[in-house]
């Protein structure tokens, strides 16, 4: 245990050193079987599951850093129903559960003080136990762990000509090229990325933003003005002017001028992006709060306004991971989460997601200035929030600040089958499952706006529970046959937006990963299109593979 610690220490030192270098690289030339590009969970479990499957694969990744928001900042890990996580997705927690067995591993405060948060300590064979909460690092490190372990040949920093880079023959994709020149074929592709890229250059069907109820027969897509399921929204009347009660003198920044829409109508809006904090107070590993540059603090006006109207729940989303850290998450009317910021993002040009991606950084940066310096903060709450401050010990090559925006929703292909409201909630019954999801139906806001009576209010924020864990169909990580024949969907799936906000969850992606690996090297061993992948065939591989296709309630008291 002691060598497979140092070893995932020395890889993040490595990747921390070298990682942001300018390096002029020559194009290169590579073939395999089965070619992942994304560098997030799933392209590391589907590329895993390939090697297992006897196949050569090749992860072409856009980042640098590999694990997507699990290695990211999010490590309060959304679950559902932990149960239905299964295959490599529970091995990675199982990991996290043994990293955390060892003494060493809790340098900041000792084990017995964090307790038994998020560890499944019921399971009477210890190899079972799972831990769901954990630092960013060690994540990055159980996934460069899978990628060293499996000999899987990975390119880092290699981004999808987007324009010109998908060749492609009678429906099949022959090659992928980069935007330095290099080609990658391959006999099945897998687009692993949370944008969906090499699905959208395949020129496969997508949909961006919600659609209207009446498209899927749904209840909960589409504008939803006056729904509260969070708490995310203004409980107060709060004024949206730059001089109070004075329309003329404009509104506040962040406050869009146009309606919100009817309620149930579709439109090109998406749920806020934001980035998920790994804080600390522990003073040995703090970092305090920095002003960034372009700050600007008009933008913060309405957070004093929400303060002086009395609310108080700043500190409800700092939830504790282990060594006195924290996943810091939205919480509130006005919060990390960036309303209405995002809308051009998926379709948008690499420069153009690049300022947006940095204009979500200073808003948030500026934001936890804001509170830690502005006079107007009450001081109580001023100096408890200065007792944070950002972790030293991680992100370390990027000035301590998570690498990954956690974009929530971007693309989401229109495959063979879309999953809607009616898959999740139980009056539909899906006989070819190849993972199963159980979370919330989640959507964060999507706009902030004016209401009729002349008070800022925010819409979007939903949160519907299904009524027990639901299977996903390989018919949604597979375009339609028309399209394409050899590319698998992983990540930005086939479904509404507000299923999606269920599917979404970094454990589903991790086994979806892993599924879309299973079926691609059965459709290369039986010379058929993904569509045709015999599905028994993959039922059983899957099952072979500890996945969890079905839900049985488990006996009482049996807990993993």
């Amino acid at each position: 245990m002691k060598r497979c610690i140092l070893s995932l220490s020395l890889i993040i030192t490595i990747i921390s050193m070298t990682s942001y270098q300018t390096i002029k690289r020559q194009a290169i030339e590579r073939s395999a079987d089965i070619i992942i590009y994304g560098g997030t969970s799933a392209a590391v479990t589907a590329a895993v599951q390939a090697r297992r499957s006897g196949k050569s694969v090749i992860i072409v990744s856009p980042d640098i850093h590999l694990g997507g928001l699990s290695a990211g900042g999010l490590g309060f890990t959304d679950l559902g129903n932990k149960e239905v996580i299964g295959g490599l997705s529970r091995e990675f927690y199982q990991r996290v559960y043994k990293h955390y067995e060892n003494e060493k591993s809790w340098n900041w405060q000792k084990r017995a003080a964090f307790g038994n948060r998020g560890q499944g300590v019921g399971a009477t064979d210890s190899a079972a136990r799972a831990m769901w909460i954990f630092e960013p690092h060690v994540a990055e490190g159980i996934f460069e762990a899978f990628i060293k372990e499996n000999n899987i040949q990975l390119f880092r920093d290699q981004w999808l000509d987007r324009a010109s880079g998908v060749k492609m023959d009678k429906g099949r994709i022959v090659s992928i090229k980069t935007l330095d020149g290099s080609v990658f074929k391959g006999k099945v592709f897998i687009d692993a990325t949370y944008e969906g890229d090499l699905m959208a250059a395949a020129k496969v069907s997508y949909h961006v933003g919600r659609e209207a109820n009446s498209k899927y027969n749904e209840k909960w897509n589409g504008v939803q003005e006056g729904v509260f399921h969070h708490f995310h929204h203004f409980t107060s009347d709060i004024d949206p002017y730059k001089i109070p009660g004075n329309p003329t003198s404009g509104l506040l920044p962040r406050i869009s001028a146009n309606p919100p829409g009817k309620n149930g109508e579709g439109d090109n809006k998406l749920q806020a992006y934001c980035y998920r904090m790994c804080l600390t107070n522990n003073p040995a590993n703090r970092v305090p709060f920095s002003r960034p540059a372009g700050y600007d603090s008009l933008q913060y006006e309405l957070l004093v306004r929400v303060f002086n109207a009395g609310w108080s729940e700043l500190f409800k989303k700092f939830d504790k991971i282990p060594n006195l850290k924290t996943d810091v998450n939205n919480q509130g009317p006005f919060s990390t989460d960036n309303i209405g910021m995002n809308y051009d993002y998926p379709d948008a040009s690499y420069e153009r997601r690049k300022a947006i991606i940095k204009e979500h950084e200073i808003y948030q940066k500026g934001w936890l200035y804001f509170i830690a310096t502005d006079a107007r903060i009450p001081k109580q709450l001023q100096d408890t929030f200065n007792t944070w401050g950002l972790s030293a010990d991680e992100f370390k090559d990027n000035g301590n600040w998570p690498h990954q925006l956690y974009v929530r929703e971007a693309r989401r292909m229109v495959g063979e089958h879309v999953v809607t409201e009616h898959d999740i909630i139980g009056d539909s019954v899906i006989e070819e499952s190849v993972g199963m999801g159980s979370y919330t139906m989640d959507s964060h806001h999507t706009q902030r706006f004016v209401t009729s009576r002349g008070f800022v209010q925010n819409e979007g924020d939903i949160g519907v529970h299904p009524p027990k864990p639901y299977a996903i169909s390989y018919y949604a990580i597979v375009p339609k046959e028309r399209e394409c024949t050899n590319l698998i969907v992983p990540v930005c799936v086939s479904s509404s937006h507000i299923t999606y906000g269920s599917i979404r969850m970094e454990p589903v992606f991790m086994i979806l990963g892993q599924s879309a690996a299973a079926a691609a090297s059965l459709a290369i061993d039986e010379k058929v299109n993904v569509q045709q992948v015999p599905y028994q065939k993959l039922k059983a591989l899957l099952i072979k593979q500890q996945q969890r296709l079905t839900f049985e309630p488990p006996a009482k008291g049996h807990q993993k």
